[in-house]
């Protein structure tokens, strides 16, 4: 019997309905500028609802779409929002299902992370919106492929970037770190802090990234760790806020995206 994660934020962070879905991803693509980039092994890309942060989630996968048929799995890391965790949790689940369909999870790849601090917490993702929002973008830029949802509770950067590199693989892989940047500062302090980010980003330097800087701060400090290892380059894409998207600029929402390559 297959084990479905149902969709939990579907009609709140994006639409629930298929072809509404699809037509707001398309325009989201469209809206972002295709670059001759080479093929991203790794992205940093916001998850808050589409009308925030959509648009910058696209600069990142917009970079995907030249290179479709590349990748067939995508490690998607995202913070925990809901539910207390120790460690990372993985899942039981055999798909992820979103609107546009079902999504298998690398069930091989899942059996092997058998390091200290991982185990399967179904309770973590059942109601976590931080992996589920980039569901729907890959669906759109990429073939067939297989995704390894992970959720970073209470652990260090040297876990996440152990379990980066166990997966790691070739090419076929494809790293998708979910973050998003400052919360609820006005517009001028929230532009100062994630500028701020971005060059700790940019340097591969994590140990400058604190949770009030990115709800995904360990996540992303694990990645730039393995990004130094493997040599890799960090280029910028987008960085906005809430405040040049959908609200006010009293109290915004910082979103950044970047590829390593």
């Amino acid at each position: 019997m297959t084990v479905i994660r149902e969709p939990a934020v579907a009609g709140q962070f994006y639409p629930g309905n298929a072809a509404e879905l699809d037509a707001t991803v398309t325009a989201l693509l469209a809206g972002a500028q295709d670059m001759d980039t080479p093929a991203p092994k790794a992205l940093i890309v916001p998850h808050a609802g589409y009308q925030y942060s959509g648009p910058i989630a696209a600069s990142a996968y917009s970079r995907l779409r030249p290179h479709r048929r590349r990748y067939r799995r995508v490690i998607l890391v995202g913070p925990s929002h809901r539910v207390p965790v120790q460690g990372l949790a993985l899942s039981g689940a055999d798909v992820f299902r979103t609107p546009l369909g079902d999504v298998p999870i690398d069930r091989l790849a899942v059996s092997s992370l058998t390091l200290p601090g991982v185990q399967v917490v179904d309770a973590a993702h059942r109601f976590e919106h931080s992996l589920e929002v980039h569901l729907p973008f890959l669906q759109a830029v990429l073939e067939r492929f297989s995704v390894v949802p992970i959720v970073v509770g209470d652990a260090t950067p040297q876990l996440v970037s152990e379990v980066i590199d166990t997966l790691w693989g070739g090419p076929e892989t494809l790293i998708v770190v979910s973050s998003d940047l400052s919360h609820y500062l006005n517009y001028e302090a929230a532009m100062r802090i994630d500028e701020f980010t971005r060059h700790a980003v940019q340097s591969l330097d994590g140990s400058r990234i604190g949770h009030d800087m990115a709800c995904g701060a360990t996540a992303i400090t694990g990645l730039l760790m393995t990004a130094k290892r493997h040599a890799l380059k960090v280029t910028t894409l987008d960085l906005r806020n809430s405040g040049d998207t959908a609200g006010g600029r009293s109290a915004v929402v910082g979103y950044g995206s970047w590829m390593f390559a």
